[in-house]
């Protein structure tokens, strides 16, 4: 499989390597922790909680919040003293997380990370599951799912240099291995300084480009004769577990049937995605269980535009994704939404289409789109973009298409910008942060002069082997999805499963369709298990699950991560296999999204759905297209 995980990354490092390790090599940031005042001068341990506890108001909390503890904490990497990593622990109750060392004591504790490579998880603190939530006006408020309800959590800044974790300018990590090692490194000095972690049960939990980091720090803890910690489960959400093309590209004819509203429910353009999909290799068919491992996809480029070109405009447009998460572009005016329903505009629009599609019908069947390549993801968004209400509104400052969540086409939507409270002197001294550096959400040398590319092997490489240490260390192992993701879809987390073999099997044996509900008695998604493996799609959510979905997280949590429920289970009763909580067929594979499509102006909304006959055409049309051949059918 590739190596390279990003493919922007891949282009800049084909293009012009040497140059820019020439030019990183002289300006890599350099940064250490600050010492404060009442600092213990001996060895990690209990003593240092009295110094890492956060005893000053913070800014805008006028709310009750639990006792917490903060800092760096080195990594002890030889020769790089400054390499640390930074946390905010909260209790779950008071005093539970000084409680001295107790094997008896079964209490779990969970640490969450987010991904990137280089992304804050502190952002994951203050706007996805901690007790404080930072507000578009930059006020806080409380968190009522915050998941330090449920145990001791902790959220980590890493690998070092990124958000306030410190490195010196030669100390940045070169692979995943060193991550897994720094890793522990820095949770054998956190359990000096939190006796009782040493021996609780620990819950890994984290997002995205965390689906990368996990499975290597679970390596690292693998490859310990005696690890720091006792690692009971690990939880990844939207996870890039494999090449970048299986967990982003692939899955993009799955995504317009989930959410055909983006082609304008045109059934002509996705038979031209249908084609596309099956010619760049993508229609890939799982099976239950999987028949054969499934081999690494090679990635086609375009042919009629220049490869760096295009591969520049492709980083530009990731990066103004990124920038809609941390700070959002100027207002649109609530006229202009107006004034492109009105129907001069909409004929303007429906010509476009209509010139579009004759493009596609000009086109040699057979061949991979020359424009295009196999990159379909960009595809349907320059699609949407051009010609399909409300994302058609383009000609807007700042806005795009939410890859993270596509039913949100607001804009700009709710400022989430963590910066000016972490950087607050005031914040900055309660949480005993480093003053040599300022808070970013994004850190932009994560593997040094490698910038954000990693040039280690995506993590389903190592699967395997992890199932079979998890197995043998009685280790279980969940992968969730959102539904609304477009960037990391769970067909691509479904792949995954499909080609690890866990309990002597390959992929589960029967296809998740199981229920399950929240706290609030709605249906949160589907979860199956087997076998020490968990799989749950979340709907009503896209790539940042407990930001969109906080109770369904917050049960989740409780109920899949912590706890032990059952439901999804396929075990057997009286000989007969059977699946806990039941199946329903209509929750296997495709589950369409809902109809509104939302847009407007922060909280600001107003919604577009399709007429009811262009979805009722659309759903018979579907359901031909994905019905299974005829002599697969029992009579």
């Amino acid at each position: 499989m590739s190596s390279c995980r990003r493919l922007a990354a891949c282009a800049l490092v084909f293009l012009s390597y040497a140059l820019f390790a020439a030019s990183q090599s002289q300006t890599l940031p350099s940064s250490w922790p600050q010492d404060y005042p009442n600092k213990p001068a001996g060895p990690y341990g209990p003593a240092w909680q009295k110094y890492f506890q956060v005893t000053a108001k913070l800014p805008n909390v006028t709310f009750p919040i639990a006792r917490s503890f903060a800092g760096n904490i080195p990594v002890n990497r030889a020769g790089h003293p400054n390499n640390t990593l930074f946390f905010v622990g909260f209790e779950k109750s008071q005093g539970s997380l000084t409680v001295p060392l107790a094997p008896a004591n079964n209490a779990p504790w969970g640490i969450w990370l987010n991904g990137g490579p280089g992304s804050s998880s502190l952002a994951g603190l203050l706007f996805e599951n901690g007790p404080i939530s930072i507000k578009g006006d930059y006020s806080a408020g409380p968190n009522p799912y915050s998941w330090n309800k449920l145990a001791d959590y902790f959220w980590i800044d890493q690998p070092v240099g990124v958000g306030f974790a410190t490195a010196d300018t030669t100390g940045y990590v070169v692979d995943e291995d060193q991550v897994g090692k720094d890793f522990m490194g820095f949770l054998s000095n956190l359990v000096k300084v939190f006796p009782s972690l040493a021996t609780r049960p620990l819950h890994l939990t984290g997002e995205s480009y965390a689906g990368q980091y996990i499975p290597y720090i679970l390596k690292a803890y693998f490859d310990m004769p005696n690890p720091p910690v006792k690692i009971a489960k690990i939880a990844m959400g939207n996870g890039a577990y494999t090449s970048e093309q299986v967990f982003e590209l692939l899955p993009a004819l799955s995504v317009l049937e989930t959410y055909p509203q983006i082609i304008g429910y045109d059934t002509q353009v996705y038979n031209y995605f249908k084609e596309q999909t099956h010619l760049c290799g993508f229609d890939v068919n799982l099976t239950y269980p999987q028949n054969g491992v499934i081999p690494d996809i090679p990635m086609q480029f375009p042919t009629e535009r220049d490869f760096g070109f295009f591969m520049k405009e492709r980083r530009m447009m990731s990066k103004s994704f990124l920038k809609e998460l941390r700070r959002r572009s100027d207002a649109m005016s609530p006229a202009v939404a107006a004034a492109m329903m009105k129907r001069e505009n909409v004929d303007a629009r429906e010509e476009k289409r209509q010139m579009y599609k004759r493009d596609l019908s000009g086109r040699a069947n057979g061949t991979i789109d020359p424009w295009y390549g196999c990159f379909l993801l960009d595809m349907f968004i320059d699609y949407a973009l051009n010609f399909t209400f409300p994302w058609s509104l383009t000609d807007q400052p700042g806005f795009s298409f939410n890859v993270y969540n596509i039913p949100d086409a607001l804009n700009p939507k709710v400022a989430q910008d963590a910066s000016v409270w972490l950087n607050d002197p005031r914040t900055r001294a309660a949480l005993h942060a480093p003053t040599v550096k300022d808070w970013e959400m994004n850190f932009d040398f994560t593997f040094g002069e490698n910038g954000s590319n990693d040039p280690s092997p995506p993590a389903i490489n190592i699967f395997n082997a992890l199932a079979a240490n998890a197995t043998a260390k009685n280790i279980g192992i969940v992968m969730y999805s959102g539904n609304d993701d477009s960037l990391i879809p769970h067909r691509g987390t479904e792949l995954a499963i499909q080609n690890t073999t866990f309990g002597g099997i390959q992929g589960f044996t029967r296809k998740p369709a199981t229920p399950w509900y929240n706290d609030a008695s709605k249906l949160a998604g589907v979860v199956h298990q087997e076998r020490g493996w968990t799989y749950v799609l979340f709907l009503n959510s896209g790539h940042l699950v407990p930001l969109d979905a906080p109770l369904s997280a917050f049960t989740f949590l409780r109920e899949f991560v912590l706890g032990s429920n059952k439901t999804g289970l396929v075990t057997k009763i009286m000989n007969q296999v059977v699946v806990l909580g039941g199946e329903v067929a209509s929750l296997t594979g495709i589950i369409p999204g809902p109809d509104p499509i939302y847009y407007g102006n922060g909280a600001t909304q107003s919604s577009f759905v399709f007429p009811k006959a262009t979805r009722t055409a659309w759903n018979a049309f579907l359901a031909k297209q994905t019905a299974p051949p005829k002599k697969f059918l029992k009579s």
